[in-house]
């Protein structure tokens, strides 16, 4: 593990650096997208820095709802960042920018589909760098790893799940998927698609992760995943047949 690098007085957090790389991936592969389809390029930044400021405001308010934690401190600190408030955060904001700018439509779910998923798994990885405590519950399998180092240390000799690992490979080759098929359907299929993989993902994971069961033998997330898997499920059922909407990818003129 390796929470901290040490450059002479300057101290890096590994975290917080793979959580701006996550957010750089994400809109990087926009700007990829957008250039595709001839929009302004430019618009990737803007969207990433309004998800940014949503996303880091809906996960600390996520967090602090979760642990009852209002101190000013932890508001204001790097730590407790939960993804699904960072998610809906980030989305409501960038659904506000989107409306400003005339672009509030099925491809614009699309375009974000395949960077959230490859965002998503860069930010696993900085999960697993820093052994911030995302890891899974004790084990003695084979692929169990020690976390002693971590900011949030195993205790010596016991191993653990990786799940950020397990995680971060399987949203990435979700991420693949999802950049493979963007032409493949009728505007807004794709998003669906992504909302039922990556809850699915979320819901299957959470069964070694150490979160606590809150509901029928289920954590937080899991009562969410099984929200957007339904949520996926109506878009794809209800989007797949039609005909693509004259001007759905075109620009809003004005």
């Amino acid at each position: 593990m390796l929470p901290e690098i040490h450059l002479g007085p300057v101290t890096l957090q590994t975290f917080g650096l793979l959580f701006a790389l996550a957010f750089v991936t994400s809109g990087w592969i926009v700007a990829l997208r957008l250039k595709e389809l001839k929009w302004p390029v430019e618009w990737a930044y803007e969207m990433l820095l309004v998800a940014a400021i949503g996303g880091i405001l809906g996960a600390k308010l996520w967090f602090s709802v979760q642990q009852d934690d209002w101190a000013v401190g932890q508001i204001l600190s790097g730590t407790g960042l939960v993804w699904y408030g960072g998610a809906l955060g980030g989305t409501a904001a960038v659904a506000i920018y989107a409306k400003w700018r005339g672009i509030l439509k099925l491809t614009t779910l699309d375009l974000a589909a395949p960077a959230l998923a490859a965002g998503y798994a860069v930010g696993r990885i900085g999960c697993q760098i820093s052994g911030d405590g995302d890891y899974g519950k004790p084990t003695h399998a084979w692929w169990g790893m020690e976390y002693r180092n971590g900011t949030v240390p195993t205790p010596p000799g016991v191993s653990v799940y990786p799940t950020p690992i397990v995680e971060a490979v399987s949203m990435a080759l979700f991420a693949y998927l999802l950049w493979r098929w963007r032409d493949r359907w009728h505007p807004g299929v794709l998003f669906g698609v992504y909302l039922v993989g990556s809850g699915l993902e979320r819901l299957a994971i959470e069964f070694i992760r150490r979160n606590d069961k809150v509901f029928v033998g289920l954590t937080v997330a899991q009562v969410v995943s099984v929200g957007l898997v339904l949520i996926g499920v109506a878009m794809i059922v209800g989007l797949r047949g039609r005909p693509a909407a004259s001007g759905e990818r075109e620009i809003a003129a004005g």
